[in-house]
C-alpha cells in the first residue's frame, strides 16, 4: 500500500517538475506583467508543491504507522494465544503431578505397612521359635528325667 501512495507521488512530482521548467523556460523570454504574473504563478505552484509533499509525507507516514500498528496487533494476539495454551498446557501438568503425588504418597503408606508388618512378623517368627526351643527342652528334660526313674526304680 504504502509503494502506491510514494508512486503517485513521484507522478505528480514529475507533472509539477515538467510545469515549473516550462515557466522557467519562458521566463527570460517574458517582460513586464507577464513576467511578474509568470513568477507568481511560479510562487504559488511551489508552495503548492510543498503543501502537497507535506501532505502526502504525512499521509504516507501515518499509512506506515497504520500498518505497523497493524502487524504489532497480530503479533500481540498470537503471543496472547500462546500465553493461554501455554497456561493450559501448564495447569495440565500441574494437575497430573498433583495426581502422581498422591500416588507417591499412597505407595510410601504401602511401604510402610509392609515394613511394620515385617517387624512384627519377625517378631512373631521369634517368638515361636523361642517356645519351639523351650517345648524341646522341657521335652528332652521329661525324656531324661523318665529315663532316670526307669533306670532307677524299673531296671535291675
Amino acid at each position: 500500500m504504502p509503494q502506491e501512495e510514494f508512486e503517485k507521488l513521484h507522478e505528480m512530482f514529475q507533472s509539477l517538475h515538467e510545469e515549473m521548467k516550462r515557466m522557467l523556460q519562458r521566463a527570460p523570454l517574458c517582460y513586464g506583467e507577464e513576467k511578474k504574473r509568470l513568477m507568481k504563478d511560479f510562487s504559488g505552484r511551489y508552495r503548492e508543491a510543498e503543501e502537497m509533499t507535506q501532505l502526502q509525507s504525512q499521509r504516507v507516514l501515518l499509512l506506515l504507522g497504520t500498518e505497523s500498528l497493524h502487524h504489532a496487533t497480530q503479533s500481540i494476539k498470537r503471543s496472547q494465544h500462546i500465553a493461554a495454551e501455554s497456561e493450559h498446557i501448564g495447569s495440565d501438568i500441574v494437575e497430573e503431578l498433583g495426581e502422581q503425588r498422591e500416588q507417591l504418597d499412597r505407595t510410601r503408606d504401602r511401604v510402610r505397612d509392609t515394613c511394620g508388618n515385617n517387624g512384627r512378623i519377625a517378631d512373631i517368627f521369634t517368638l515361636m521359635t523361642n517356645k519351639m526351643l523351650l517345648s524341646l527342652i522341657i521335652l528332652m528334660e521329661i525324656g531324661i528325667l523318665g529315663a532316670v526313674v526307669y533306670l532307677k526304680f524299673f531296671h535291675k
